[in-house]
């Protein structure tokens, strides 16, 4: 596939949304009575005051996952404090692997957070805001047990240190955790039918194969590669051509075999917007990041350690109100 092929098409500049203003000017929302340390995975957090969990959920979602923060405060209002609770969840699953030095405690916690979706859908949530604001989330929404397994499950998995074989596996992680917050999100917004979710299962694997890419250099100080095993031999790419930060062709290529296969899950996405209901649009706004990461990497030739890569856009909160205001995916 041609490269000029990812470059997206021209915005119109409108006004900002307010919320987005905000949160583009000061970094995020400032959220009263909320202290400012992270919460553990499983244990160690700090309560917060009576009926703060949805501050507690919106400030780790904001330090952690910046880009889904500002996907949330623009789904409608009734669906937004559910989904920063899934979006807090998703962060607690997520920051385990890297916070751990044994496997040992990484399953511990990985089955706190399975034990704790048992007790949410028998209505006895565990003292922990994430827990309980998702509690409240499942209660609202009557959303399905199964997607917040197959992401804890995943997760599990994926807590062994090793490359994916090929794409098809990495994409398979994706489907079982980005697609499945995808899948949930949608039913926050009262959305089931089955063009909706064609296109949340393949938006998720661009999302998971984008994440892939963008945690690459931050993998390669900590002498891990990740990236499909299958793309790398092919153009004869090694790990330790990645952990040295080179830069020739054959590891651009690399870069680019997988930036491509997330620019046509996009496409494949948008080839049938027209059947999907636009309800369920908001949930697909995290295309907007996606479309700037592929976008921004081309401009540097698939330089995947190239420094402009690693920087926030000061843009995003402008672009996504745009796409919202758009009606669009």
């Amino acid at each position: 596939m041609a490269a000029a092929a990812m470059a997206r098409g021209g915005l119109r500049y409108g006004p900002c949304h307010p919320r987005l203003r905000a949160a583009g000017a000061r970094g995020g929302l400032r959220w009263p009575g909320l202290g400012g340390g992270r919460a553990a995975a499983a244990a160690g957090w700090s309560r917060p005051a009576p009926g703060g969990e949805v501050q507690y959920c919106a400030e780790l979602v904001r330090k952690r996952d910046y880009e889904g923060f500002l996907c949330s405060l623009l789904l409608p209002a009734e669906s937004r404090t559910s989904a920063l609770a899934l979006r807090a969840f998703n962060v607690e699953l997520a920051q385990i692997k890297d916070s751990i030095t044994q496997k040992t405690i990484g399953l511990m916690r990985m089955q706190f957070w399975r034990d704790a979706v048992e007790d949410i859908y028998c209505d006895n949530p565990p003292h922990q805001p994430v827990a309980t604001e998702l509690w409240r989330a499942v209660k609202r929404h009557n959303l399905t047990k199964m997607w917040f397994m197959k992401i804890i499950d995943e997760r599990e998995k994926n807590l062994d240190d090793r490359a994916y074989r090929n794409i098809q596996e990495l994409e398979a992680y994706a489907e079982n955790t980005q697609s499945a917050l995808l899948y949930l999100t949608l039913e926050m917004l009262g959305v089931r039918d089955i063009h909706a979710d064609h296109a949340a299962s393949h938006i998720g694997k661009a999302q998971g194969i984008v994440t892939c890419l963008r945690a690459t250099p931050y993998h390669s100080t900590r002498q891990k590669v990740f990236l499909p095993m299958d793309v790398c031999m092919l153009h004869g790419v090694s790990q330790e051509d990645f952990i040295r930060g080179k830069q020739e062709k054959n590891v651009r290529d690399v870069i680019y075999d997988i930036a491509s296969q997330a620019h046509i899950h996009l496409e494949h996405a948008r080839s049938f917007s027209k059947k999907v209901p636009a309800k369920a649009y908001p949930a697909f706004l995290c295309t907007v990041a996606l479309d700037d990461y592929l976008c921004n990497i081309r401009k540097v030739d698939f330089n995947i350690f190239h420094p402009s890569l690693q920087k926030k856009s000061t843009l995003l909160p402008l672009h996504l109100y745009i796409r919202s205001w758009k009606k669009t995916y």
